[in-house]
């Protein structure tokens, strides 16, 4: 047995000392990982009818494709973090998704008139409103509960495997700067700061893509703050796929993007660094050293 198949073994058994992934943490993450596959459905493959598939109406397809790429990537965070044993190598998940989480359902609650929440929706309409409903309540609720109870339990982290260098750091860092700086911009004055984005956005859809800027941003400094490629594994899988979809996205709507200002191409260098950080971490990840 190698010295990384002794690890690999040591990381996926309970071990004393480690504090381990708790049962209801596992669950959650894995139940979270199937809504918001099924959530990113209409809004990636079905942009154009959200007034008849999704919780509210998203007049521009791009926007829907944008989120629902956000929601299909989101699914690598939660279902790798969920398969983890070790609670050093699940935990990169668990404060990006419960900002992310708690942010949306303050734009639900500001926006609730937008929502399909009444008797002239379809019933299929009108019961996916209320499930998106449900889980931006009770989610955040959850999660939080059962972070506070995995922080109680005794244990500490092992030893870290796959060590990052600090201008990789600095450079994640950097890439977490920006999407927090424009991600609360478009959270609070969804308006006001729309003129950075490359696209027209409403208050809700601008709120909605503030939202995941500003959780993905938190992954980001988590990830550099963790400073070890193997305990951000389930964030790097989603750099990885949000940057591979919104560039299929990108294309996919290449007419509807604002080309002639500065804004497209700085955000065309957002989604190929997400997809440079995401892939450089799956690899990163299965080269590991010992630094402590």
């Amino acid at each position: 047995m190698t010295d990384y198949d002794a690890d690999k073994e040591a990381e996926g058994s309970p071990h004393p000392g480690v504090r381990p992934l708790t049962g209801g943490m596992r669950w959650l993450l894995l139940v979270a990982s199937v809504l918001v596959f099924i959530i990113g459905i209409p809004l990636f493959l079905l942009s154009g009818q959200t007034d008849r598939y999704f919780a509210w109406t998203i007049s521009v397809p791009l926007t829907a494709a944008f989120l629902g790429a956000g929601y299909w990537s989101s699914f690598f965070i939660e279902f790798v973090a969920a398969r983890e044993r070790v609670w050093a190598n699940s935990r990169v998940a668990v404060p990006a998704v419960f900002v992310f989480t708690a942010l949306t359902l303050v734009a639900t609650l500001v926006h609730l008139d937008l929502f399909h929440l009444g008797s002239s929706f379809a019933g299929i309409t009108q019961i996916g409103t209320w499930t998106w409903m449900v889980v931006y309540v009770s989610v955040p609720i959850l999660l939080a509960a059962l972070w506070l109870i995995q922080l109680r339990l005794p244990g500490g982290d092992p030893p870290r495997r796959t060590p990052m260098s600090g201008g990789v750091r600095l450079a994640i860092y950097l890439l977490a700067a920006g999407m927090l700086v424009v991600g609360v911009a478009l959270f609070v004055a969804p308006l006001g700061a729309g003129v950075l984005w490359p696209w027209e956005l409403t208050p809700l859809t601008g709120r909605a893509v503030g939202a995941w800027l500003i959780g993905l941003g938190v992954a980001a400094a988590h990830m550099a703050r963790e400073r070890d490629w193997r305990r951000v594994l389930p964030a790097s899988a989603m750099f990885a796929v949000f940057g591979a979809l919104e560039l299929v996205v990108l294309f996919r709507f290449l007419g509807d993007v604002v080309w002639s200002g500065v804004r497209a191409w700085i955000y065309l260098l957002f989604l190929l660094s997400m997809l440079a950080v995401g892939l450089y971490g799956l690899y990163a990840a299965r080269t590991p050293e010992r630094i402590d």
